[in-house]
């Protein structure tokens, strides 16, 4: 498999509208983070995880003509926006876009795009809805996705291991049972949002106690605000097994 990192940012993005930071202003362009999303590849299979506001620029940018399914995390806009942009896929396709996601959240994009249910409309996205349980493996392509709860905040998130390659995002806290299926991963990608304290998201620190616990051969942290700090600057005191992922980074 091979997993590319689409975005790497929180719900601002990075840099911030306005902002002045050394991240924000840095010419490093592993500190350009556009918002949270990865693109798992297979033979001829490519399946997107979550569809954020950046989708249409990240798939210019990586070249990206066509998608078997888009699989989703939870339904905040930051990792639902880019939904209408699939349009021209639908189109070069001629098929509805097959999209794996909890009944909340397939809830959540009727409310944000009630038009996809309007067949008069010729311009809207079509979607093959396909409800998954926070309990129950799914099928993607013939990939075994086990699905892993969170709690984000108030809210929950699922985070995926595909074979031994865990993928978590927004996470806050995880059960001692849901824990149980990210152990023995050969790759975690895990969600490490700044330095200070957040309420619904786990910290540097919170992360890295995250990874001692888990053990993965290689971890790489995604979501990641301009106030976590620049990527050389961070990468040079994480762990040699750890880093922060970066928009276009591609794992085989």
């Amino acid at each position: 498999m091979k997993l590319t990192f689409l975005g790497t940012g929180t719900s601002q993005g990075v840099p911030i509208i306005g902002c002045g930071c050394a991240t924000c202003t840095s010419t490093d362009p592993r500190d350009r983070r556009l918002r949270t999303s990865a693109l798992l590849a297979w033979e001829e299979h490519r399946v997107l995880i979550d569809i954020g506001p950046d989708f249409r620029e990240q798939m210019l940018r990586e070249k990206i003509a066509d998608l078997d399914a888009i699989v989703l995390t939870h339904g905040h806009r930051d990792h639902i926006g880019g939904l209408d942009d699939i349009r021209p896929i639908n189109f070069r396709q001629e098929r509805p876009m097959p999209v794996y996601a909890t009944r909340e959240v397939i809830a959540e994009l009727l409310r944000s795009f009630p038009y996809i249910l309007d067949e008069s409309y010729g311009g809207r996205p079509r979607i093959d809805f396909r409800e998954i349980h926070r309990d129950e493996p799914f099928s993607v392509c013939g990939k075994m996705f086990v699905p892993i709860e969170a709690q984000h905040g108030p809210g929950t998130v699922l985070g995926f291991r595909v074979d031994d390659w865990v993928y978590m995002t927004d996470a806050k806290t995880i059960a001692p049972t849901e824990l149980e299926k990210m152990k023995n991963a050969r790759l975690l990608v895990l969600n490490a949002l700044q330095h200070g304290q957040h309420y619904s998201h786990f910290t540097l620190t919170e992360a890295l106690e995250m990874v001692d616990r888990l053990a993965p051969e290689l971890t790489y942290f995604v979501h990641m605000a301009h106030s976590i700090g620049r990527h050389e600057e961070v990468c040079a005191v994480l762990p040699p097994s750890v880093s922060l992922a970066y928009d276009g980074l591609t794992v085989s």
